[in-house]
């Protein structure tokens, strides 16, 4: 009877005590934005419009007719102005800024926005932006970063995009600390959101500053060397997580053109077909996947305070 007794008080002590865990646990991003305890909530969001016409055709086709409810532009880069003409017609569209530090490749480069003689550190001899991050980081001081950050941020305005957030092509201003910083500042300055995950240092920071945060990041899609990326895209919206998740895809329509430009991306025409695909799109349904934007996101962290 003593040994039944103890059990009993055993048990209900670990059904208080996971009680208290549950009770302790914190609450995601999702849940401080309104949303529910265990919701899922997804940005499909298409990276580097404006780079090409293939990136523009595949954005605005994945936009229309398939998964993706958020892009970024690259505004540096050749297609710039027929992206933003797409906008002008489309007003609504979910469009950041993909703030460019490099120009990678071979024959196809841009140059900074401010220019070389306002940013010589971030330029190279031909006048383009370094050919990839180390360059960047060898070079290019914190001044010139920041001077190019604005340039790009004041040239979108200026074209009257309505920026609903700010992202780093090649991840170039999330891994030098002191470019970060700058990036950090220019987006709370300006109250426009980053891209910041809740693992990140400076999270609670950015929170408190106002602007929206997210729970998770998911970037495996560029990983997924394959022409046929439906199953991967499938899986990955069945396994989402709870709070918010940012997947990050690259919805390029093949041309004559990109090929010669990247040397082929296959890889990227796959993510156009996947997110367009029907089923990828009814799975999200099924899952009761809720699909939201960056514009979303900071109307929710305007109303909801200092929770």
């Amino acid at each position: 009877m003593k040994r039944r007794g103890f059990l009993i008080q055993f048990l209900a002590f670990l059904l208080i005590a996971t009680s208290a865990a549950f009770a302790q646990a914190p609450k995601t991003y999702a849940e401080r934005l309104g949303w529910q305890a265990g919701d899922r909530i997804l940005i499909i969001h298409s990276d580097d419009a404006g780079m090409s016409l293939a990136s523009n055709r595949g954005t605005i086709e994945a936009l229309e007719f398939g998964l993706v409810t958020s892009t970024s532009m690259m505004m540096p880069t050749p297609w710039v102005a027929g992206f933003a003409r797409y906008l002008k017609d489309h007003p609504d569209t979910d469009v950041g800024l993909h703030l460019t530090m490099t120009s990678e490749w071979d024959d196809y480069r841009w140059a900074p926005v401010a220019g070389k003689p306002t940013v010589p550190t971030l330029a190279d001899k031909q006048g383009c932006l370094w050919d990839g991050n180390e360059l960047v980081y060898q070079h290019a001081s914190a001044d010139d970063v920041e001077e190019e950050i604005r340039a790009q941020v004041d040239r979108a305005l200026a074209m009257d995009i309505k920026v609903s957030h700010l992202d780093s092509h090649m991840g170039t201003l999330f891994y030098n600390p002191a470019l970060f910083e700058r990036f950090k500042k220019v987006a709370i300055e300006k109250q426009i959101p980053l891209l910041m995950m809740a693992e990140h240092p400076a999270a609670e920071e950015v929170w408190k500053a106002g602007l929206p945060v997210i729970d998770h990041l998911h970037t495996d899609s560029y990983d997924w060397k394959t022409t046929d990326k439906k199953q991967q895209y499938i899986a990955a919206v069945r396994n989402l997580k709870p709070g918010i998740t940012e997947m990050i895809v690259h919805s390029t329509k093949p041309d004559d053109v990109i090929g010669v430009i990247t040397g082929g991306r296959d890889h990227l025409y796959a993510d156009y077909s996947a997110l367009t695909d029907p089923e990828v799109k009814k799975v999200a349904e099924e899952e009761k996947i809720i699909l939201t934007t960056w514009r979303e996101l900071k109307d929710r962290r305007d109303k909801a305070g200092q929770n």
